[in-house]
């Protein structure tokens, strides 16, 4: 054969060729991201329309400032499952909504409100209010849904719901009007927290608690003026009698009514001086310590039981000169654990004490106002002394001042308190005229509908379970104005009038007037009285709590949502309000959900909490345009730095990475991982499209190429198995892993010499079809440009789109020479085994710099019989799957000739299997000559090429 000249065979290769850019082009994206939203979500609407839908109930945020960080891993969970659900052929119903009443909104809108009056003078009133908040909460809706479908978020944007909708809130208050008419709504004189920052009554899921808050905590003598004659004949002539309590809110006691024990008990009479004190047994050598440290101190009666106690009374001096004897009672609550085991008893400030007094008649007073401050009936002796006085501030001390020589002493003491959650200042517990809904009556058919329920994960039944368990009575008025009212009618007496007939008459004038004319109307406008009412009555100013809001939002859909999905502080929240809501007025004996997911808090990297006090927020946009991590490595003949921005798919990968079921970590070394792996998705896809023929369809498909069909099946099922599981991360990992090992390591590695010089068949457009479907629902923005990239071939057959097609369907093969049953476990665990025991022989030759590429090695296998027919079976492409020139097999036992210029050996083993005989490999020097055009050390003279690429290239002149 002559020798040819030296020749190009670039222009013989078919080397990839694609559109498809290694980073996003940003100035595409908005149109990338429709076709990926909102079509999407219009086309599955209408193309199904006829099948019952698969409905993800928005848990609504609140609208009162900007996205965080919460808010994107909140709201990606929810868009992926969406997505899933398409690609299993459902329709998907999902309707975001927000909540837009409240404290939050009201105090922020009278901020602005105090900023744009230069004055400083303006005042509004409650109408003022409303318009002020609902601007605020419109203007609020408006950026948040913005920056929402800017995540890649797809739902009924335009049928959003917001429940400061008119439609919302007659729903709402039908809601409200089938409890009243149930009896499951009530109006109550009793202790409830109480927000002096908010001025207004607050729920328990409201309160956060401070365990660094610091109290004056005192102990306090109560003179006994009256003693049973049983125990007065124990007693003897004793006098000067007091009982000693210790509390760590002094400012509650002009409210005290009554002092507790336990009838159990133990107690004990202590004498100093001319005094005698009464206290817990238990409790005396603490009690020494405590108060009488400096002065003598003996016990002189030793035992008396609480029960013997019972009949005693002791005068409270705050209550003034006309102040009557009150008593001492048990209460169950009460123990000796700490303090003097004896309770100062203030119904109208605690709950349990509220409990106790009033079963025995006992009456609950507050001598607090809405300001948290003293009334003058705090102390009626000097009205003055008190009133005006912050009993938070300044309270504890005025009021021991005034007991002056009663007070035995003082300490500071360090204790969990509740705090108003929005204020983040400390409340109070002080009893007021409120509505309540009766939890005690529906707790049990509450309960038993979740046993139908799935949780993931599994804790967040017993969670939510333990939070209805532990609620009896559930505090649903507010006295603020920017709300949905509790539509009650008062007569001149101040009776409440709460009638189904009432309540139905009002829905019907607030459908007419709207809600605002609720305030706007004269106090006595006839036309919100219902008819039959005889009198004047006005309308009552409360509105409801904002979780009684947000609660009835399962009037929105229709039946039972498929999925709620929010942040675990939510079973305290939403959750619950939903439920009991639900089980209260459904009607219905099933939760309003089939499947409940939480996710736990976004962390900084040190993993704490975020906060904008400390400076460790990570706002999402961050994210997205690559802000948080180092600089692209720029080279030489760029025009200037590279952009790091992956937009709306860098947020969504970490999200789904994300193991949301606990608290989630966001930093740069977890967004620097993932901008990684964002950049090898495209990278990946960037050699799929420019490799993918047509012709690839009709060529033989090869052992390899069954190989990757069979490994692309295998990862399909364990993603989609993650998917329906909600276990996103599971699925993202399984990608990466099969993109690392299988995809590019593998495959596409063994492929590029046939890809390239061959006839350019296999199973790309397979593989690329698979990946999509993999990708669709957690970067549906990458996956709409790659798809916009696809071959001019494969644009002109109009397929349809991966993420509208079925997440299986059968690889069909044509031209397949192989039946995949022989890809056993066993066969393919030869392969990896053995091709990894290749690499490594490799780069120690490399490293001596002894070869660059792989094909300038061959391979040497020394196979025991129990092996050799995996080798059999695969001999004819294992040269081509390990990228070598040539594969020989020698005699099981021996060594390579001395003839080979080098060797480097490596030892195989089946691992686990101890029965299975050890074999070994040695990677040598290829024997023959590269070929110029596919660089195989397989040509049999020096610059000619090899046997295959004469076939292809024929004769060049």
């Amino acid at each position: 054969m002559p020798v040819r000249p030296a020749v190009s065979w670039s222009s013989t290769l078919r080397l990839p060729k694609s559109s498809f850019p290694p980073r996003p082009l940003l100035a595409d994206q908005g149109k990338y991201l429709k076709r990926c939203t909102d079509d999407l979500y219009e086309w599955q609407s209408h193309e199904r329309s006829a099948q019952k839908p698969f409905v993800l109930h928005d848990g609504p945020p609140y609208a009162n400032g900007s996205l965080h960080i919460g808010h994107a891993l909140n709201k990606i969970l929810k868009d992926i499952i969406c997505r899933v659900k398409i690609q299993d052929g459902r329709r998907v119903v999902y309707v975001p909504g927000w909540d837009c009443h409240g404290l939050p909104i009201e105090i922020k809108a009278l901020e602005q409100q105090r900023g744009n009056d230069s004055t400083g003078e303006r005042q509004l009133d409650a109408v003022g209010v409303r318009a002020a908040a609902r601007e605020l909460a419109t203007t609020t809706v408006k950026q948040q849904k913005k920056g929402f479908r800017e995540w890649g978020v797809m739902g009924d944007w335009d049928k959003a719901w917001k429940t400061m909708d008119k439609s919302f809130e007659i729903k709402q208050l039908r809601v409200f009007q089938e409890m009243a008419k149930r009896g499951l709504i009530f109006r109550r004189f009793k202790p409830v927290y109480w927000s002096p920052s908010s001025r207004t009554a607050l729920a328990e899921a409201e309160l956060e608690y401070n365990e660094q808050h610091v109290s004056t905590a005192a102990y306090v003598k109560f003179s006994i003026t009256e003693i049973p004659e049983k125990l007065r004949a124990k007693l003897g002539e004793l006098k000067n009698i007091h009982a000693i309590v210790w509390t760590t809110t002094p400012w509650t006691l002009p409210a005290n009514r009554a002092i507790a024990i336990h009838n159990e008990l133990e107690c004990s009479i202590l004498k100093s001086g001319s005094d005698h004190f009464l206290v817990a047994s238990s409790r005396v050598d603490a009690i020494k310590e405590a108060c009488f440290a400096e002065v003598p101190l003996e016990i002189v009666v030793k035992s008396i039981l609480g029960r013997e106690l019972q009949g005693t009374k002791y005068i409270n001096t705050l209550r003034g000169k006309k102040s009557q004897p009150q008593p001492l009672i048990h209460a169950d609550f009460v123990s000796a654990d700490s303090g003097s085991g004896i309770v100062h008893m203030a119904p109208g400030h605690g709950m349990d004490d509220y409990e106790v007094c009033t079963g025995l008649g006992i009456e609950a007073v507050a001598p607090v106002n809405d300001l948290g401050c003293f009334t003058e009936s705090a102390f009626p002796d000097d009205p003055s002394a008190l009133a005006g006085q912050p009993v938070l501030s300044g309270g504890s001390q005025a009021v021991l001042g005034i007991l002056n020589d009663k007070v035995l002493a003082t300490h500071k003491y360090k204790h969990k308190y509740p705090y108003d959650w929005r204020t983040k200042l400390p409340t109070i517990i002080r009893a007021t005229e409120q509505w309540f809904a009766d939890v005690g009556n529906v707790k049990e058919n509450a309960l038993r509908s979740l046993s139908d329920v799935k949780f993931i994960p599994d804790a967040g039944k017993s969670r939510l379970e333990s939070f209805v368990k532990s609620r009896s009575e559930w505090c649903i008025s507010r006295q603020r104005a920017w709300g949905v009212p509790i539509p009650a009618l008062y007569n001149e007496d101040g009776v409440a009038v709460l009638t189904d007939e009432s309540v139905a008459h009002i829905i019907a004038t607030i459908e007419k007037r709207g809600i605002d004319a609720w305030w706007t109307d004269s106090p006595i406008e006839p036309a919100w009285i219902a008819p039959g009412l005889k009198g004047t009555y006005l309308r009552g100013k409360d509105t409801m709590d904002v979780w009684f809001d947000s609660g009835s939002s399962w009037t929105q859909t229709s039946g039972q949502a498929d999925v709620y999905l929010e942040g675990t502080d939510q079973h305290r929240g939403w959750f619950q309000s939903s439920l009991l809501t639900h089980a209260s007025a459904s009607g219905n004996t099933y939760a309003p959900f089939k499947t409940l997911i939480t996710h736990g808090f976004t962390l900084d990297q040190k993993g704490k909490k975020m906060s904008k006090s400390i400076g460790n927020v990570i706002a999402p946009g961050q994210i997205m345009d690559g802000s948080l991590l180092p600089p692209a490595k720029v080279k030489k003949k760029s025009s200037g730095p590279i952009s790091q921005a992956l937009g709306a798919d860098a947020l969504r990968l970490w999200a789904a990475s994300s193991d949301y079921t606990r608290d989630v970590v966001v930093g740069q070394s977890v967004l620097s991982f993932n901008h990684t792996a964002l950049l090898k998705y495209r990278m990946t896809i960037k050699m799929l499209l420019g490799s993918m023929h047509e012709s690839a369809r009709t060529a033989p498909r090869s052992k390899l190429d069954e190989i990757a069909l069979l490994q692309l099946k295998n990862v399909m099922s364990e993603v989609k198995t993650a998917y329906d599981n909600y276990e996103f991360h599971k699925g993202v990992n399984a990608i990466n892993k099969w993109i690392a090992s299988d995809l590019s390591a593998f495959y596409l590695e063994a492929m590029k010499d046939r890809l390239y010089c061959g006839d350019g068949g296999g199973v790309l457009e397979n593989i690329f079809i698979g990946l999509m479907k993999m990708l669709a629902p957690i970067t549906p923005n990458l996956v709409e440009e790659s798809w916009a990239h696809r071959p001019e071939w494969m644009t002109a057959e109009d397929q349809d789109h991966p993420g509208r097609r079925p997440f299986f369907e059968p690889i069909t093969s044509p031209s397949s020479s192989t039946d995949q049953t022989i890809f056993t476990p066993a066969l393919l665990r030869f392969l990896s085994i053995t091709n990894t025991a290749v690499k490594s022989a490799q780069e120690e030759a490399r490293a001596k710099k002894l070869i660059g590429s792989s094909l300038e090695s061959s391979v040497l296998l020394s196979l025991p019989p129990g092996v050799q027919g995996y080798y059999d079976q695969l001999s004819d492409e294992l040269a081509s799957i390990f990228v070598v020139s040539k594969i020989e097999v020698i005699p099981y036992n021996e060594e390579p000739t001395n003839a080979v210029a080098w060797k480097f050996p490596a030892e195989v083993t089946w691992g686990d299997d101890a029965a299975s005989q050890p074999w070994k490999l040695w990677v040598v020097p290829a024997e023959e000559y590269k070929c110029p055009r596919c660089w195989r050390f397989v040509a049999p003279v020096e610059n000619e090429l090899c046997g295959r690429c004469e076939e292809v290239v024929g004769d060049v002149k």
